[in-house]
């Protein structure tokens, strides 16, 4: 993508080239595997495991929350040779729907399928039949695994037509347990790099939920940036990390917190559902040590009293992604726990979940920011109208291009075309800029943006000032049509237990901190605000639900 000569112009502080107007990642370089060496993404975790200073057979990979019980690495990796060998034969590249509640099988099965070639495709076992109809048109699958109580979720012409495999079913047990053959097909699987490993399913806020197809290569160079990254951290702890996952597995960020800690041996405490208490619980009980949240939960966990009730002074690092955290609500978490380090990052499904991330003191302190480009990261910042690339501090739509860049929608070559162009550079679709240190600040979605008259206004800014306030727990900002601006700032809120704000009180309070044009100008107070797995705002349901003219003002 850039040849030796432009590096010579790339500043050395925002790794910005002036002749290609393309930025580069200012971290130290990651050394990836041939392209060329057949290696499954889950081969290549299980080579990284087996060299980790902390790796135990005996200790555990998982645990339940919920019921206490756990699973060792030693019976994770028999259990993988033995359902390896033992699944009934499927076509290499062919894709296996799962669709299942949270399990130890779960993680089982997606390393057992990887390193047999079978592009594994999780969805959310929340799906309705017309959706299941949806990603079984998209994935076309092979293969189906899932469990009893959502069978009757299938259209009868699915059932029909895939083979179906039962997760809590003797048969599939009976797969777990079977010894190994002498060769088990896990060794002998040839898999190129390239070869597609998994379909996950984007949150689908900006329209119908979509299929990212990522290759094993584009899974081996976000693992390799993540192991290269904590290596040196990971050497010298005396104790092996603990990390809580309350983000479900098919999700682009659970799936890759998978692979991240068994390639650091780490141990995973899985949660069913995610309660704020319950994960209080969790982290005193397993002394969890690093857990990924979203701004919201930061917000909960600087505010709530229910923090009071439990010891997590076992916790050193949040890693928060999923929107910008601003700086008040940062600051106030810093105040409550200030041994904690929450490292920003930002990502998405179409890029294996990884782009950027702040690392150190420093950057961490630039409230705002979602930090530096990761490993072998390139990006532009674009203006949408021209087309034209910019420089440091200015704002635009960003572009990214690298080796954990997707392939493409899968069945969807329009919405790809759209996305991603022919040499390779993504789309993303939010509005961006960069400052003169590299670090990377997301205003907002394109498409989110509230067009009031002449004016764009980015819900996230107004959010971060809401989030401020000390009577309001939650809260989000969308578009309301209006005949005369176009469209209004109009924010859903969510009071503090015992708190009696007044729609006026909230208005006046934002009025005092934003210019005229980004004044919220509506208010409605509800029980919670609706979100994704990932702690996404699904800002179309409370568009839907202003415009029905049934929310109480």
């Amino acid at each position: 993508m850039t040849d030796q000569s432009s590096l010579s112009t790339v500043d050395p502080n925002s790794g910005y080239c002036s002749a290609t107007k393309i930025f580069h990642s200012l971290r130290t370089p990651v050394t990836l595997p041939p392209l060329t060496t057949p290696l499954s993404i889950s081969d290549y975790v299980l080579s990284l495991l087996y060299v980790s200073p902390h790796f135990s057979p005996s200790s555990s990979l998982l645990i339940d929350a919920g019921s206490g019980n756990s699973l060792s690495y030693s019976s994770f990796l028999r259990h993988v040779d033995s359902l390896s060998s033992s699944l009934p034969p499927i076509p290499a590249r062919h894709v296996a729907l799962v669709v299942s509640p949270p399990s130890f099988h779960i993680p089982v099965l997606y390393f057992s399928l990887l390193s047999l070639n079978v592009v594994v495709s999780p969805a959310n076992p929340l799906s309705t039949p017309s959706e299941l109809t949806h990603l079984v048109s998209l994935s076309n699958p092979f293969i189906i695994f899932t469990v009893s109580s959502l069978l009757p979720n299938f259209s009868s012409e699915i059932v029909k037509n895939v083979r179906v495999i039962l997760l809590d079913s003797p048969e599939f047990d009976s797969m777990l347990t079977r010894p190994s053959q002498i060769t088990p097909r896990r060794r002998v699987a040839a898999v190129n790099q390239d070869d597609s490993a998994v379909i996950l399913y984007s949150s689908g806020t900006t329209g119908r939920v979509k299929g990212v197809e990522l290759s094993h290569r584009n899974l081996i160079a976000l693992t390799a940036g993540y192991y290269e990254r904590h290596q040196e951290d990971e050497s010298t702890r005396e104790t092996r990390q603990v990390s809580l996952v309350p983000l479900p597995l098919f999700h682009v960020f659970g799936f890759t917190m998978l692979l991240r800690a068994v390639s650091l041996s780490e141990t995973l405490v899985m949660m069913e559902r995610f309660d704020f208490e319950k994960m209080l619980s969790a982290v005193e009980k397993y002394k969890v040590t690093y857990m990924p949240v979203s701004p919201p939960l930061i917000v909960a966990m600087a505010k709530s009293d229910l923090v009071k009730k439990y010891d997590i002074s076992s916790l050193n690092v949040l890693g928060c992604g999923g929107a910008p955290l601003g700086k008040e609500v940062a600051e106030r978490f810093k105040a409550r726990f200030p041994d904690v380090e929450i490292i920003q990052g930002y990502g998405l499904t179409e890029s294996g979940g990884g782009v950027s991330s702040t690392i150190g003191p420093d950057e961490c302190e630039r409230y705002g920011s979602v930090g530096r480009l990761q490993e072998l990261m390139l990006a532009k910042i674009v203006d949408p109208s021209t087309g034209e690339a910019l420089p440091p501090g200015k704002e635009g739509e960003l572009w990214l291009h690298g080796p954990t860049i997707m392939k493409g929608y899968v069945g969807n070559k329009e919405a790809t075309a759209e996305t991603l162009l022919p040499d390779g550079w993504l789309k993303t679709g939010d509005l961006c800029y960069f400052d003169k240190d590299g670090c990377l600040y997301i205003v907002d979605r394109l498409k989110e943006l509230i067009k009031y008259k002449a004016y764009q206004v980015p819900p996230a800014e107004l959010e971060h000032l809401l989030l401020s306030h000390s009577d309001i727990a939650d809260a989000a900002v969308v578009p309301y049509p209006d005949e005369e601006a176009g469209e209004i700032p109009m924010a859903f809120v969510v009071r503090k237990p015992g708190s009696h704000i007044s729609g006026t009180q909230v208005m006046e309070y934002v009025a005092k901190q934003v210019t005229p044009y980004k004044r919220i100008r509506r208010v409605s107070f509800v029980d919670a605000i609706p979100k994704n797995p990932s702690g996404k705002i699904l800002r179309r349901e409370l568009v839907n639900l202003a415009t029905r003219g049934k929310s109480k003002l």
